[in-house]
């Protein structure tokens, strides 16, 4: 049995005082279909790099394997896929890519096509029959399902649940569930690994956490009662060490019982403060999944938005053809589909940002829309100047993220050091502090951790504002959705 061995592992960012690992010890067997879960920010993507050598860290990773990323970065884009698969595993053989491509139901007409002109999900298709081709390999695969529409994650799902020796990625429950055996997690305050996929995970975290809560309880009272008895120990050492008792008039010193008496209370008086920090550090792997909150607005109008007749051309493809779509107050409608049907754009028509190359779009009169894009690359800048721009208040922002799982720390820095995950986040919090007739939420999930998507479910689900979004999470889709658009080509 092949392992993957990391001892004491520590490791900081140059510059930050944020320490990211202190003292990892783990084991990892490179047969495990591995899935990786942890808050945005807590440095799933790093540990891999890690694994890469990418960083110069504290402490030992050992392993006979050789490990291998994705996504990695195409070189040259121009060459065929053929040419390129070659590159990456010159031992395969023809039949091997063939079969690969047909587990992924990849058409082989493929291999001669430039690399460059297929879509993101037949690329990240083609990245991942790459790297499994190579042989003595384990695949750290980073986020692989972003750019996969719903049937498409289903097929990499069940390609991935045919191999072994993989670190995986993902915020996607059903996902993890249909293609790994094991959990690594990052927590707030240790690393752990469990066996079973994610709900298996999911289901042994909430146990320890409801435990955790009542040992928390149980803490905070015995903390409460300690800094009682800490107080009146303060008070009676104050009142000793600054005793002058008056004995015929004149000063004295206190006697030997007093001075015995003072050193006894400030004694007790650390013991107490010591005891009260070390049940502190107990209380500190409990994770927090926050209450958030909405503030829509109300429509006296019938309805919202209607599509009537719409074609959208984009260059010489045409990419909606002769539709129509009525919203009104309380619809919580998902857009579903390939890649490429023109979910994104539909989202874009109503908010302005395209125009219909025929038809009619109509706006109910007043109407106030908040817009989520699928793209956060271009976040970058301090949270309060990013507040100002967007026009939200930037305290309630903050508010937001910090129920999101960002820290004093996070909330202080540039945005261009945030990750995907957090830049997304960002975008989502200004949403929520706009006051919006209509939410227009494009792949809201990209790159979101798993206890912020249960928020933000809960959030939708508890307070029902009418919203339209992409989403290829199938249980967010069936959590929210009330109505469902299915789009195709």
């Amino acid at each position: 049995m092949a392992t993957i061995k990391v001892k004491n592992l520590t490791f900081y960012y140059d510059g930050s005082f944020d320490m990211i690992f202190k003292d990892v010890s783990l084991e990892i067997d490179t047969k495990w279909k591995l899935g990786f879960c942890g808050r945005n920010g807590r440095g799933k993507t790093t540990f891999m790099k890690l694994l890469m050598g990418e960083f110069e860290y504290r402490g030992q990773i050992v392993s006979d394997v050789t490990f291998d990323y994705f996504p990695f970065v195409v070189a040259d884009k121009h060459l065929n896929v053929v040419e390129i698969l070659m590159a990456i595993a010159p031992t395969a053989e023809e039949w091997q890519i063939r079969k690969e491509l047909s587990l992924l139901a990849v058409d082989e007409d493929v291999l001669e096509r430039p690399f460059e002109t297929l879509s993101s999900g037949e690329q990240t298709k083609i990245m991942l029959v790459g790297l499994f081709l190579k042989e003595n390999n384990f695949l750290l695969i980073d986020e692989p399902t972003n750019h996969l529409d719903c049937e498409a994650r289903q097929v990499v799902a069940k390609y991935l649940n045919r191999k072994n020796g993989f670190i995986l990625i993902s915020h996607d429950r059903d996902f993890l569930d249909a293609c790994t055996d094991h959990t690594l997690s990052i927590n707030k305050t240790n690393i752990e690994i469990v066996k079973g996929s994610f709900s298996s995970w999911w289901e042994q975290t909430e146990r320890q956490e409801n435990f955790e809560r009542l040992q928390n309880e149980k803490l905070n009272e015995e903390i409460g009662q300690m800094e009682k008895k800490a107080r009146q120990d303060r008070f009676w050492a104050h009142t000793l060490d600054g005793v002058q008792l008056e004995s015929a008039g004149h000063a004295r010193a206190p006697s030997s019982r007093e001075a015995r008496l003072h050193r006894d209370a400030k004694r007790k008086e650390r013991n107490v403060i010591e005891n009260i920090e070390a049940k502190k550090k107990l209380l500190q792997n409990v994770e927090t999944k926050e209450t958030l909150e909405l503030d829509a607005l109300e429509s006296s109008e019938d309805f919202l938005v209607r599509l009537v007749n719409v074609d959208f051309h984009y260059g010489n493809r045409k990419i909606l053809n002769d539709f129509s779509l009525e919203i009104k107050t309380g619809d919580r409608l998902a857009l579903v589909g390939r890649n490429g049907t023109g979910k994104s754009s539909i989202l874009k028509l109503i908010n302005g940002e395209l125009q219909p190359t025929s038809g009619t779009i109509q706006l109910a009169d007043g109407l106030l829309i908040s817009y989520v894009p699928q793209d956060a690359s271009w976040v970058t800048g301090t949270l309060k100047d990013f507040a100002k721009a967007v026009n939200v208040d930037f305290s309630d922002l903050k508010d937001v993220l910090v129920k999101l799982d960002f820290s004093d720390d996070q909330l202080n820095k540039d945005m261009k050091y945030y990750s995907a995950g957090q830049k997304k986040k960002v975008l989502i919090a200004r949403s929520l502090c706009e006051k919006a007739h209509l939410y227009l939420w494009d792949e809201p999930l990209n790159y979101i951790d798993v206890i912020s998507r249960m928020q933000i479910e809960e959030l939708l689900f508890d307070y029902q504002p009418t919203i339209i979004f992409v989403e290829h999470d199938v249980v967010f889709v069936e959590n929210i959705a009330n109505q469902i658009v299915s789009l195709v080509e």
